[in-house]
């Protein structure tokens, strides 16, 4: 006796694609989600990250602070 009968085999290709497009969703919507929502960095918020990380010395940070706000 077999488990699947007709009419039960005739639907596994939508379930099929039904199962992909679902999978194919959520893949989308995790990478549209990680970019959806970041605003690019202002000039100001890069000269901090920069400052923070050493790159550039206090003198150099407050000019260029200053600079960039004129």
């Amino acid at each position: 006796m077999h488990y699947w009968n007709g009419w039960q085999m005739g639907w596994m290709p939508f379930w099929a694609l039904g199962g992909a497009v679902a999978l194919a969703a959520l893949i989308w919507l995790a990478v549209a989600g990680t970019q959806r929502g970041r605003a690019p960095e202002s000039p100001e918020q890069i000269l901090k990250r920069r400052y923070a990380s050493g790159e550039v010395s206090r003198e150099e940070y407050q000019q260029r602070l200053d600079d960039l706000r004129r």
